[in-house]
């Protein structure tokens, strides 16, 4: 279940950088709105299956209320999933 819940971490983290960098720049600054309105929605799936994923591993390993709110707030942060991946991998390798 870890491993499930670190891919979807990062796959979501990732789709939030380009969502940020990528698509959001496209629309302001270059009147392109489509990427936003396309990975946006792409972005709030992932972020939906990120959070089952994040539900069922918080039951399985018994994290504490702390922990899931600390990935809860890592997960709109940018960069901060890839920092949290980094602790998850030493931790249950």
């Amino acid at each position: 279940m870890i491993t499930i819940y670190r891919k979807t971490a990062l796959i979501e983290g990732l789709s939030y950088l380009i969502l940020l960098f990528i698509a959001m720049p496209l629309k302001y600054f270059f009147n392109i709105p489509e990427g936003v309105k396309y990975f946006g929605w792409i972005h709030g799936i992932l972020f939906l299956v990120f959070l089952i994923a994040l539900l069922l591993s918080a039951i399985k390993y018994r994290w504490s209320l702390k922990r899931i709110i600390l990935y809860l707030i890592g997960s709109v942060l940018p960069f901060v999933p890839f920092i949290l991946d980094k602790k998850l991998k030493e931790e249950y390798s």
